[in-house]
C-alpha cells in the first residue's frame, strides 16, 4: 500500500511541475451531472450538442485506448462519462501539447478533477462530456476499493465509513434520507417551540 501511495505522491509532484498542482485553486462547475443527464436525454446516439459545460467530480473509473480515453466522473448527483480525445485536447489546450498524456497517466481513480467541454452521446448511447480542458482539483493518495467486489468486509465498511459512502450508492442514499428525516423532525419541533 505504501508503494502505491508513493507512486501517487510522485504523480502529484509531476502535476505540480506542470502547473496543475495536486490541489486546484478554483474551478466553477456550470452544471451538475444529473441535470445534464435529464436535460439532454433526447440527444441521439453519435450526435454532439454545441453547449459548453463545466463539471467537477471524482474520477471513478478510467479506460485508456490509444488516442481515446473514457473516464467516469461522479459528483454528488450521479455519474457522467468523459470522452477524451488526444486531438481535441491538443487543439483546445495548445499551451500543453501533452495534455492527453498528462490526464491519462497522472490522473488516477479517486482523484477530483474539473473538466470543460461539450456534450456528446456516444454510438453506444452514453451521454458524455467531450473534454476540451481539464484541471486537477485534488489528488487522491489512497486507491478506491475494487470496482466489482467493493467493500465486502463488513468490519471495514463500518471502520472506514467514508469509503463505503464513496463506492456504495445505496449507503449514500440511506444517509441522505436519514439526514432529510432528521432535518424535517428538527424543523417540526422548532416550529412548535420544543
Amino acid at each position: 500500500m505504501s508503494e502505491l501511495r508513493e507512486t501517487r505522491l510522485e504523480k502529484g509532484k509531476a502535476l505540480a511541475a506542470l502547473g496543475q498542482g495536486p490541489y486546484g485553486v478554483r474551478f466553477q462547475p456550470s452544471h451538475r451531472t444529473a441535470e445534464l443527464q435529464a436535460a439532454h436525454a433526447d440527444l441521439p446516439n453519435g450526435e454532439e450538442r454545441d453547449l459548453a459545460v463545466a463539471v467537477a467530480g471524482r474520477v471513478m473509473t478510467r479506460r485508456v485506448m490509444g488516442k481515446l480515453a473514457f473516464f467516469t466522473l461522479a459528483d454528488e448527483t450521479g455519474p457522467i462519462q468523459l470522452y477524451i480525445e488526444k486531438a481535441t485536447l491538443a487543439d483546445s489546450m495548445p499551451e500543453d501539447p501533452e495534455a492527453f498524456a498528462h490526464i491519462t497517466t497522472l490522473v488516477d481513480a479517486g482523484d477530483w478533477i474539473g473538466v470543460q467541454g461539450t456534450l456528446r452521446r456516444t454510438d453506444r448511447g452514453e451521454l458524455s462530456v467531450k473534454v476540451q480542458g481539464w484541471q486537477m482539483l485534488s489528488k487522491s493518495l489512497q486507491p478506491l476499493p475494487d470496482k466489482w467486489h467493493g467493500l465486502a468486509d463488513v468490519e471495514k465498511r463500518y471502520r472506514q465509513r467514508y469509503l463505503d459512502l464513496i463506492v456504495s450508492p445505496a449507503t449514500r442514499d440511506t444517509f441522505r434520507r436519514r439526514a432529510l428525516a432528521v432535518s424535517a423532525m428538527r424543523r417540526w419541533l422548532d416550529e412548535r417551540g420544543f
